[in-house]
């Protein structure tokens, strides 16, 4: 049986002042029936880390380097994020893929590197509204599946989100029908790829303008483990809610 994972991706956003929302939602989360992953930006990844020490709670990255150690100004490593305290790294977002020119390729060394650092790489696959609207959302997904996950993975070191390009902050959802036609299409192409074992050990989540309003209805598409939150994560009210969804899935 696949765990379920309910994931928060911070963004850009949060100062120290937030680490309380991460202590509020471990009180309320004790010993929750999911795993819940939060992944803040890295300036609070260390101070994250020690604020859920003593929960449930992991915290994750947003990106890292291709290499572990180097002249790469900015940047930051699989081993650094793993050395602050991260379990996780999110890799190919929409968001670094658009916004920093990361292709299928580079997402695919960054994974690497991350599971040679004991990280699971939590790597992000989606298509755009034109894609969608020109009905190659399979074509897309099929391609970023095949080029961003390397050779190495396995049920415990990789998760595949699935985030819709034009849901991500819109408020718009694909129905049921299209998110569960993506899911078993990843489901059944891991399973090719991977063998059986593999291919249903995996974990796929949605993202995508996820709340509490919605939540329970999509945590009951198949082949749907769980979801990858973006703003509704930064507060534990709004966070809280899609996780005892997810439990109660």
């Amino acid at each position: 049986m696949r765990r379920k994972l309910a994931a928060g991706n911070w963004k850009m956003n949060g100062l120290g002042a937030g680490l309380g929302e991460l202590e509020e939602l471990a009180q309320a989360h004790g010993d929750p029936a999911v795993d819940v992953l939060i992944c803040p930006p890295a300036t609070l990844l260390s101070r994250a880390a020690d604020s859920v020490s003593n929960s449930t709670i992991n915290v994750g990255g947003q990106d890292c380097h291709t290499g572990q150690s180097g002249a790469h100004t900015g940047d930051i490593s699989a081993e650094m994020l793993r050395d602050a305290g991260a379990t996780a790294v999110i890799l190919g977002h929409s968001e670094r893929r658009e916004d920093h020119g990361e292709s299928d390729e580079l997402v695919r060394s960054k994974a690497r590197t991350a599971i040679e650092a004991s990280l699971t790489a939590v790597i992000c696959v989606g298509e755009s509204l034109a894609e969608r609207e020109a009905a190659n959302t399979l074509d897309i997904i099929g391609g970023q599946l095949a080029g961003s996950i390397p050779d190495i993975v396995t049920g415990e070191n990789l998760v595949v989100a699935y985030e819709p390009i034009w849901a991500i902050g819109t408020g718009k959802v694909p129905t049921l029908e299209q998110i569960g036609e993506v899911h078993d299409f990843i489901r059944a192409r891991l399973e090719k790829r991977f063998g059986a074992g593999v291919g249903r050990s995996v974990r796929i989540l949605y993202g995508g303008s996820v709340k509490p309003g919605n939540a329970a209805e999509i945590f009951g598409v198949s082949n749907v483990d769980g979801a990858l939150v973006g703003g509704a994560s930064l507060k534990a009210a709004d966070f809280s809610p899609i996780i005892s969804a997810l439990e109660a899935a």
